[in-house]
């Protein structure tokens, strides 16, 4: 399998795993629509991310919803690595016309195209979420599993943001693993589920080997600092770097599992490579979870700015409380484990930061939006 389509290959992953497949010596076609929200009004000046393959892919500019695109990217594809969708979890929330027109039917179109059309593609990989998980595993105090249900608006209106059993017992996370109950509790988890579910069911019945990737939160250097909808680490360093307050939800300590791009790209190379890998739902993330609070402090630190952090008691109407990967399927499976730290891959990422024009991200307006659609509430 030397030749790739990876849709939405120009957003943060895709490009970076394009470049890799070219050092390797793949053949590689980008099929992305280049949305203003990740890449700007004009992306061959305000993207990083699209100038890093011009020129050295087989680029087409076209949307996943469209059947003469795709199947004019899926001549001669050997795999497909499938990335094209919306991404934000807040946003997924009220915009949900679009996250289903995208996710779901652009999903279900590319697989209508690879069960009708000759092709010679060899294996499928989808890029799919850890929000499938909803809030994930939790023990309780008699160290039974449980699976909470989503927090209640009473409970976070008034200032208790953990996960608490029937009895009002608190519940203690662990590492989620892949055959976890799947219940989430956003628009975007829920579209990423379905594209999970016609992936096993349509590569099944036509023997199309399969890999399901559910990546945790990645960052790193190229991520887009435009979007206001999703990645944190660009969201809070557009507004230190901007002097503005940086704005908490919750308490400060809602934890996410933050795996760096380079081990992102190293996982999903690995799944393309591996046969045993075929067929299977693997994890990919560190296993360590890092307070949302803790990540704006690393941040003022490391661009040397003081601290304006203000933890509001905001929360978002789909936000989860705590989420962290089980390893053990990446491990046995893909035989890797994540290489870059939080603390190093932090600093490469604001190192690169440093390098980049400050864009406002309207992050401030999504505050607006998300608020006046009721999904934002203080």
């Amino acid at each position: 399998m030397k030749k790739i389509l990876i849709t939405g290959g120009a957003g943060f992953i895709g490009s970076q795993l394009a470049l890799r497949l070219l050092k390797e010596g793949y053949f590689v076609t980008v099929l992305d629509n280049l949305s203003p929200q990740i890449h700007g009004e004009n992306p061959e000046i305000d993207s990083p991310l699209y100038r890093s393959i011009l020129g050295k892919v087989n680029f087409i500019k076209g949307d996943i919803t469209n059947r003469h695109d795709l199947e004019k990217a899926l001549e001669k594809a050997d795999a497909v690595i499938h990335f094209a969708a919306e991404t934000g979890t807040g946003q997924s929330m009220y915009e949900i016309e679009k996250y289903n027109h995208v996710n779901v039917s652009g999903t279900a179109l590319l697989l209508d195209v690879l069960v009708n059309k000759t092709h010679n593609v060899k294996k499928f990989v989808l890029a799919s979420s850890r929000a499938v998980y909803g809030e994930g595993k939790y023990r309780n105090a008699d160290n039974e599993t449980v699976y909470p249900e989503n927090r209640t608006l009473t409970l976070m209106e008034q200032g208790f943001y953990e996960m608490t059993d029937d009895k009002g017992r608190s519940l203690t996370p662990v590492a989620t693993d892949e055959s976890s109950t799947l219940h989430p509790t956003s628009y975007y988890g829920l579209t990423k589920l379905q594209q999970e579910e016609m992936v096993k069911l349509v590569c099944s019945s036509v023997a199309l080997p399969f890999v399901i990737l559910r990546y945790q939160n990645v960052y790193g250097v190229g991520q887009s600092l435009l979007n206001p909808y999703t990645g944190i680490l660009s969201i809070f360093s557009t507004q230190i770097l901007s002097g503005k307050e940086t704005n908490v939800f919750e308490d400060g300590l809602p934890s996410r599992d933050f795996i760096n791009i380079e081990d992102t790209v190293e996982a999903t190379f690995r799944s393309l490579k591996n046969d045993l890998a075929n067929n299977e739902i693997i994890n990919v993330g560190t296993g360590n979870p890092t307070s949302v609070l803790s990540v704006a402090k690393m941040l003022a630190k490391m661009y040397g700015k003081q601290e304006k952090i203000n933890v509001s008691g905001d929360f978002r109407i789909g936000d989860i409380r705590h989420n962290f990967a089980d390893l053990s399927k990446m491990k046995r499976i893909l035989n890797f484990e994540p290489t870059v730290s939080f603390e190093q891959g932090i600093s490469d990422f604001t190192d690169w930061v440093l390098k980049q024009p400050v864009h406002e991200n309207n992050f401030q307006n999504s505050l607006i939006e998300m608020k006046q659609k009721g999904f934002l509430k203080s």
